[in-house]
């Protein structure tokens, strides 16, 4: 079984991470970072998200197991990383769908009414447009 984290680094992500290491601690642990792009982006933006993904690759790469070893505590445990660039919610679904993902877990602002309106919701799109079930922490 596999599982999606979708990771921020805000403070629900990091409770998400902390949740899918306790809960599925036998489990494949994906941590995927999405870099946003706007939609509509003139190709020239998609090239200078995609710059960016090469440039932070190593810098992300090293950023995950610390930030992650001080959510969880434990430097031995094994999970993957991923950084994409795009629409948040579509980025988390379509790796979700594209890779075998079983569960996605994403942290949510636990915003309401006209914040959520206004803002958009990341989670409630994920929960919405998901192939597989979606644990959302807050």
């Amino acid at each position: 079984m596999a599982v999606l984290v979708a990771y921020d680094a805000s403070e629900p992500a990091q409770k998400a991470v902390e949740h899918a290491f306790t809960t599925y601690p036998d489990h494949e642990i994906v941590l995927l970072r999405v870099i946003e792009a706007a939609d509509g982006a003139p190709s020239a933006s998609v090239k200078i998200a995609q710059d960016m993904i090469r440039e932070r690759e190593e810098e992300v790469a090293e950023e995950f197991p610390d930030e992650t070893w001080e959510i969880v505590g434990d430097p031995d445990l094994e999970f993957r990383t991923e950084l994409v660039a795009g629409n948040p919610s579509r980025e988390i679904v379509s790796y979700a769908a594209d890779n075998d993902i079983d569960h996605i877990i994403v942290g949510s602002h636990g915003r309401s009414g006209l914040s959520r309106v206004l803002l958009g919701s990341v989670a409630e799109k994920v929960v919405r447009r998901s192939p597989v079930p979606v644990t959302v922490m807050r």
